[in-house]
């Protein structure tokens, strides 16, 4: 969305603004990463509670954004009014009931992540879960921000999807949402950025990228994403209008970045430099911009395929959501079931509409499925845990991960979407209906809105004629394998099976950077046996006589392809691992060959029907 230009008149607020709750949000220290917050509250209560939000929605962990707030100060007119901490995020204010009440105070932002706050020279960024207190008891009153220019940088920006009540035409101004959980849902991007608007369907876009040079391809990146964007509301609406009137992207390019995260109107990226598309430096070519495009490259595609993930969420999350998350505690964890359907289902369809947009080929689409195929496999937690508990878990395993994550628990991302392939295949080859049908039919059922396991039961059950309770009951909440293969070749793929990487066989997860770093041991995997563990750098290895009247080797070793060289065919190796300083001898019994798999194509028609629509 363009922000709206500055009037010599002031546009009259709408009724009920004189009771809305402002912050006022500027730059205290920017070489000190601290913004100011000035928040204005109309007609507090006697024991007015403010809080700040301890997680933000779409993702599942508790951060603890109060650690990061501080001076806390209360006023009402001239007079200062003591603060009460009442807990980790909580404080207490003795106002006098219907008088204006003041509240300053700082935030330090130097997370460079979609999900809380940063500020340096080069950029500002900050969801409002990071740098708004919530009024206890006043949520659902109209809240605006004014964003001051006040020791800002003269070439920065702003970029948000809010309503823009006076703005100048650089954004900064004063927005507006119609409660606080708006408000908390509409991130805020600062700085000197690189911005164009499109249309989709009808719809205003905006993109904007920061951290870019000026040699990337911005035409080609808002082409691609408008392909997507339409392709997905076309998906969930035919021809008519998605329920939203803009939408705006906000992607920083980073060092090595990667993420997202999903807002009704908009979303929050980030992704390596090197992953954007960039202009073509052919001096054949007059017109740099213009040159014929080639094929996406690997980081590209991943870029492609995360823009997609989060403009689904637009309907899959943020309005068809979970009935636990029908509106949001932002003081506690919130907890559903429901996770392998709403990240699971969505990161089944985001590549797959590349797919459908053109933007991607078969071979390129089965590539990045046999990489969610083969994650699946090589995770032992799959027999541990369900991907219903997984969701459930999430608070404490999927966004803590450790040593034994692999062992102990499996990703409702990947699983979740090879379950929404699993019932997309049965469903096409039952003949009746396909998953798409059943996603637009949930949508319609609930209103998009909230919804609960039963919904998805009972549309399925009335688009196929049949009941899916069982497989629901054995791929969602059992620890079974899926049929995924099987479902796969029926459909005119054909599966082949590949030797595995070496760290698979041996059933190590490991980095390579500086010498070979055990992070992971998978259960039930020979390096397990052998004894290595989490933390263990693996220096080198010992090696028995060859062959008769040649000596027992000992060798260095700085990469995994080294252990598999000096092996040869030996049948027992020793590792010497270093673990807390101490030497150890880990003696592996080389296991038999595994394979992971690989996708192609074998039936063209039979394939296509399924990929195609």
């Amino acid at each position: 969305m363009t922000p709206a230009k500055t009037s010599d008149r002031r546009p009259p607020r709408p009724a009920g603004a004189t009771r809305a709750i402002r912050y006022r949000i500027g730059v205290h220290r920017l070489q000190a990463h601290l913004f100011e917050v000035v928040m204005q509250l109309p007609s507090p209560s006697e024991r007015q509670v403010l809080s700040l939000p301890v997680w933000i929605p779409g993702s599942y962990l508790v951060r603890e954004f109060s650690q990061h707030l501080q001076h806390l100060t209360a006023t009402q007119g001239s007079q200062g009014i003591p603060v009460l901490q009442l807990d980790k995020h909580r404080w207490q204010v003795l106002a006098e009931p219907g008088r204006p009440l003041s509240l300053r105070y700082e935030v330090y932002a130097f997370d460079a992540s979609v999900r809380t706050a940063f500020l340096d020279s080069t950029r500002g960024f900050f969801n409002p879960t990071s740098l708004c207190l919530r009024a206890v008891g006043h949520e659902d009153l109209p809240h605006e921000i004014e964003l001051s220019t006040e020791r800002v940088p003269t070439d920065w920006q702003v970029a948000t999807a809010l309503s823009p009540l006076q703005t100048d035409l650089k954004g900064f101004g004063s927005y507006r949402a119609t409660g606080y959980d708006e408000l908390a849902d509409n991130p805020v991007e600062l700085g000197p950025f690189w911005s164009t608007d499109f249309e989709a369907c009808g719809v205003p876009h905006r993109f904007i990228v920061s951290g870019a040079g000026g040699w990337f391809d911005g035409e080609r990146l808002v082409e691609d994403t408008r392909r997507i964007c339409e392709e997905q509301i076309r998906f969930w609406h035919g021809e008519e209008p998605p329920p939203f009137d803009r939408y705006v992207f906000m992607l920083h390019a980073s060092g090595e970045g990667y993420g997202g995260l999903e807002h009704r109107q908009s979303t929050a990226l980030i992704c390596a430099r090197t992953d954007l598309p960039a202009l073509s430096t052919d001096p054949a070519t007059s017109d740099m911009g213009k040159a014929t495009r080639g094929k996406p490259t690997e980081g590209y595609t991943t870029l492609l395929g995360l823009i997609s993930h989060e403009y689904f969420h637009t309907w899959n999350v943020k309005r068809l959501r979970p009935a636990e998350f029908r509106r949001c505690d932002y003081d506690a964890e919130n907890y559903t079931e429901l996770l392998w359907f709403f990240e699971g289902f969505t990161s089944y369809y985001d590549d797959l509409l590349l797919r459908r947009a053109g933007l991607i080929d078969d071979p390129t689409y089965l590539r990045l499925l046999s990489k969610t195929v083969n994650q699946v496999l090589q995770t032992p937690g799959r027999h541990v845990q369900s991907v219903a508990q997984a969701s459930f878990d999430a608070w404490v395993k999927y966004y803590r991960m450790g040593e034994n994550t692999a062992n102990a628990t499996v990703s409702y991302y990947t699983k979740g979407s090879l379950v929404a392939l699993c019932l997309d295949l049965t469903l096409r080859a039952e003949g009746r209906t396909s998953l798409d049908e059943v996603m637009r039919a949930l949508w319609q059922r609930t209103g998009g809105g909230p919804m609960r396991e039963a919904d998805l039961a009972q549309v399925l059950r009335k688009l196929s004629g049949r009941n899916f309770v069982d497989e629901l009951s054995r791929w969602v909440h059992g620890t079974e394998e899926l049929p995924v293969l099987d479902l796969l070749q029926r459909h005119g793929v054909q599966v082949h099976q590949e030797p595995a990487p070496l760290a698979q066989q041996l059933g190590l997860r490991v980095t390579e950077t500086d010498g070979i770093l055990v992070k992971q041991v998978l259960r039930g995997g020979a390096a397990e046996a052998a004894g290595l563990a989490a933390g263990d750098e693996w220096l080198a290895i010992e090696l028995p006589a060859a062959r008769r009247g040649v000596p027992p080797e000992a060798w260095r070793v700085r990469k995994l392809d080294e252990v598999r060289l000096l092996r040869g065919r030996r049948q027992r190796v020793i590792a010497l691992v270093s673990r807390d300083r101490r030497l150890l001898r880990c003696p592996i019994d080389w296991p038999q060959a595994e394979t992971v798999v690989r996708l192609a194509v074998a039936d063209g028609p039979r394939a296509s029907a399924w990929l195609d629509r």
